[in-house]
């Protein structure tokens, strides 16, 4: 894959109407798109790039059934204890290990909620349109499954404001400025908060990136980090049940 040539799709599943939202940037992390809709929107998106690696935040497919394995358990440190943690991926396990809360992925699909489906369809009509799973040196277009809220943790070092309430929002666009994405500066909020707009509950919201916007952007830094950096890229789990990738410094807390 040629870096220059290449595009980097973050993409973000929620539950709402238009249930994904991407952001695609070149590679000196200038926007080409920013955007809201359906499964057909991104892979119609992702079909026209002739180089690209999509990072993804949901899951890539079921649980294996690793973590129900006794054996398997026992050579954990530390092991789980008995009967507790068996449905999930190790990836997830290993991220609760952290402190990083995350949704655990069944073993068995019909067991997932409804965006969890839809990743796992993306990521299968990603497959048949000739995306292979990173790190692949010989595919030109490429996906990996990131997680941006671990992501946010690892880069803040702590535990970041909820993602859906105004000082999340604007905490997770600090760190994303911070890294150079095209983003505006959110301190420009309080320039705007005035007290009669206080009182009136207008609040300038417009001066700060949905929580599904700031989920991809913080996606597509991740692809980006994959082919730029990949020294800045870490990850956790089987690589045949799935690996999460965020950026470097998780790692090295988990072992």
């Amino acid at each position: 894959m040629n870096p220059k040539q290449a595009v980097y799709l973050g993409v973000d599943l929620t539950g709402s109407r238009k249930p994904f939202t991407y952001v695609a940037l070149d590679v000196e992390m200038r926007l080409l798109a920013l955007g809201q809709g359906q499964g057909e929107d991104v892979l119609a998106f992702a079909a026209g790039q002739s180089e690209a690696l999509v990072a993804i935040y949901a899951p890539a497919g079921p649980n294996h059934g690793l973590m129900a394995q006794p054996e398997f358990r026992s050579r954990l440190s530390p092991a789980p204890a008995q009967g507790r943690w068996t449905n999930l991926r190790l990836a997830e396990y290993r991220l609760h290990q952290q402190g990083i809360s995350i949704t655990r992925t069944p073993s068995a699909a019909e067991e997932c909620p409804q965006w969890m489906r839809l990743g796992f369809e993306l990521y299968q009509k990603l497959g048949e349109m000739g995306y292979r799973a990173y790190p692949d040196e010989s595919a030109p277009r490429q996906w990996l499954e990131g997680h941006a809220e671990a992501s946010f943790q690892v880069l803040l070092e702590r535990t970041p404001f909820e993602s859906g309430s105004v000082e999340g929002r604007l905490q997770r666009q600090l760190i994303l400025q911070g890294l150079d994405l095209p983003v505006a500066d959110p301190m420009d909020y309080f320039e705007e908060v005035t007290r009669h707009k206080l009182l009136h509950g207008i609040l300038p919201l417009e001066k700060i990136h949905s929580p599904g916007e700031l989920n991809a952007l913080m996606m597509a830094y991740l692809a980006w980090l994959a082919v730029n950096k990949p020294q800045e890229l870490a990850c956790v789990g089987d690589q045949e049940e799935g690996q999460i990738y965020t950026p470097a410094g998780l790692q090295a807390r988990l072992f």
